[in-house]
């Protein structure tokens, strides 16, 4: 994979989590307007992935199962399994019907199943899948938006204060500036400097980055340019410095921490470093799982290996919970702390 590719996946998956109920409310607001959002969602990928087992993997892809309730009197509750798609697939419909097929099996009752379709055809939109023979059919059919659709609408997506209006955004301008990298480099910092506009908390403007900077990747002669001109910027919107990427932090930060220990004392380098690495750690954590994600630091802090540090800032951005990163940590930790 080229180091520019964009990371479609990451990104969605962690959009998702972030901002569920935005992403409904802007994509399907009658399932929005349907649900008690007094009671948070439960995702619940652990179950989608025993469930069906190829489920959320695959590069472009991802497969979300979210538990939530109605805002009905009774006690009742829906699955709604979302779909990300990046590409074209000839097999998506008859897919989306199995993954149904097999939570309503599990569960007994039948999941609501939404799709995302962030491809660059107009032409190809499946939302229904049929199957039978002498009168024994089946057919199923789901909602399903086409990302493409939004294009041409810039001015109004960078207007709106939904979160997913900039992840959409991002999406289409990822495609759109495939193979120019001057256009890319411009909407990506068009994008960022945005996010300050619309009324986003610091902990959104925080995560919204880390999207757009796994969406649209640019060249590494690019980054640090791109880097300098944010600070710029914050310095002169005179705002608090937004958390630097998953990425930024392994392919940056890291290694000067690295080449810090060969440029002086050792032992002094390494404490400062092991220092920088514990509070990059602390941000994402804060990021990804809120104040939860912070209660883990007294075990990261007493990690004092380059290594496991840096293996576990990685599954930072795809552990499915806060047990699978703490499970990492168990082997590295000092028994001394």
């Amino acid at each position: 994979m080229d180091e520019s590719d964009s990371e479609f996946d990451i990104a969605w998956k962690q959009a998702l989590e972030w901002f569920f109920e935005p992403f409904l409310a802007f994509f399907f607001p009658v399932a929005h307007a349907d649900i008690d959002w007094n009671r948070e969602p439960v995702f619940m990928d652990k179950e989608l992935q025993q469930i069906v087992p190829g489920a959320v993997s695959g590069r472009g892809t991802v497969d979300k199962l979210v538990q939530v309730w109605t805002s009905a009197g009774e006690e009742a509750w829906v699955l709604i399994h979302v779909e990300v798609q990046s590409q074209q697939d000839a097999s998506f419909a008859e897919r989306m019907f199995g993954y149904n097929y097999r939570l309503r099996d599990k569960y007994g009752r039948m999941p609501v199943s939404l799709a995302i379709l962030g491809d660059e055809s107009r032409s190809w939109r499946p939302s229904r899948f049929e199957s039978g023979r002498w009168d024994c059919e089946v057919r199923f059919t789901f909602p399903a938006v086409k990302l493409v659709d939004y294009s041409g609408r810039d001015s109004v997506l960078e207007a709106d204060t939904n979160p997913f209006a900039a992840v959409t955004l991002a999406h289409l301008k990822a495609n759109e500036t495939r193979g120019d990298a001057t256009a890319r480099y411009d909407w990506k910092l068009r994008l960022v400097k945005g996010l300050y506009d619309r009324g986003f908390s610091k902990l959104q403007i925080g995560r919204l980055f880390n999207v757009i900077d796994w969406v649209i990747k640019l060249p590494p002669v690019s980054r640090k340019m791109f880097s300098q001109e944010v600070d710029r910027y914050e310095k002169e919107k005179s705002v608090e410095p937004i958390c630097p990427t998953f990425q930024m932090f392994r392919d940056e930060g890291l290694a000067e921490g690295r080449n810090e220990g060969h440029a002086r004392g050792r032992t002094e380098a390494l404490a400062e470093s092991l220092s920088t690495v514990h509070a990059a750690i602390g941000v994402c954590l804060k990021l990804r799982f809120g104040s939860p994600g912070v209660e883990l630091m007294p075990q990261v802090r007493s990690v004092k290996e380059h290594a496991a540090l840096e293996a576990f800032l990685r599954a930072i951005e795809t552990a499915p919970d806060l047990d699978t990163l703490r499970d990492l940590l168990i082997p590295h930790a000092d028994p001394t702390e």
